[in-house]
């Protein structure tokens, strides 16, 4: 074989690419459509260069409502690093509580002042009018399984909870 050749993908990997970006052209196609939900889960794909691994529907739906069950009415919840459960419970157009999201993604930003940018390299560079103990729950998922991370996101933590955690991560 000449090393000159042009790199070529076998037919099995180009169909297989072409039904990915098809499939990703209907994904926007929807989401430009009328009625379409920003706040639903997939409005911003999941980026696993960011190491983003959204929740299935179910499991986002089942973590957003225990954290409105633990936050009580007219509690508070941060979503630190936990973008599909944040969308799950902006969906339910919640009166009788209040979210924000804390995430490195900075796209979430369409998401308004309920967006803070967290980088959990640095735990407490938090705006100043995020104060100390001001959210009843905080539902945290570290975006890396090492001890470094889930260390720093615990600064996070501790420093924005009342006491109630809802803490989801692997084994370490």
């Amino acid at each position: 074989d000449d090393d000159d050749d042009i790199p070529q993908l076998s037919s099995h990997t180009l169909a297989a690419l072409q039904e990915f970006y098809l499939e990703q052209q209907q994904r926007e196609g929807i989401k430009t459509s009328q009625g379409f939900n920003q706040y639903s889960i997939g409005s911003i794909e999941e980026d696993w260069q960011l190491s983003q691994f959204w929740y299935s529907d179910e499991t986002a739906s089942c973590l957003a409502n225990e954290a409105v069950v633990a936050a009580g009415k007219g509690g508070r919840i941060a979503c630190v690093s936990a973008p599909s459960v944040y969308q799950k419970l902006k969906e339910q157009d919640g009166k009788d509580f209040s979210v924000c999201i804390l995430e490195y993604d900075r796209r979430f930003s369409v998401y308004g002042e309920e967006f803070i940018f967290y980088d959990y390299n640095h735990p407490l560079n938090l705006p100043e009018n995020l104060l100390p103990h001001s959210f009843d729950i905080v539902i945290a998922d570290p975006p890396y399984l090492s001890e470094e991370c889930l260390q720093k996101t615990a600064e996070t933590i501790k420093y924005l909870t009342k006491g109630k955690i809802l803490l989801c991560t692997g084994i370490i």
